[in-house]
């Protein structure tokens, strides 16, 4: 296999930085284990975030969601976990994590997780008609 899971997440300068604008990643195979029964939990994860300066490359995104597969964690800390990577990798003016996990012994889970960069103003909502 050419193609190995790693935590490493590589950026790219922002080729719009003075712009406020939204990337919106889905991921639709995520994988961890339960740490109590060590059977595979799936989830979808939903990125969106206001970038800054950076923005994370996606092939490294790929490899960071595949490096969680083999690891227990629990839904709320592996959430929490991704968007304190993230943010640290991306520096974003504003991120959101969104994990629907999917059913296990009939609940479904969904963990939101926020990070905002305190010296961003965040721009006025605009409605069309």
């Amino acid at each position: 296999m050419s193609s190995k899971p790693s935590k490493d997440l590589e950026t790219f300068d922002n080729p719009n930085p003075g712009r406020d604008y939204t990337i919106r990643i889905d991921v639709p195979e995520f994988t961890c284990l339960c740490p109590k029964t060590g059977q595979p939990d799936f989830a979808t994860i939903h990125i969106e975030y206001i970038p800054s300066q950076k923005c994370v490359e996606l092939k490294a995104l790929k490899m960071y969601m595949w490096s969680f597969r083999d690891e227990g964690a629990f839904h709320e800390a592996v959430t929490n976990q991704i968007l304190d990577d993230l943010v640290k990798a991306t520096e974003p003016n504003f991120m959101r994590i969104s994990a629907e996990f999917y059913v296990r012994g009939g609940i479904y889970t969904t963990v939101v997780a926020d990070h905002r960069n305190p010296d961003w103003n965040m721009p006025e909502l605009v409605t069309l008609p």
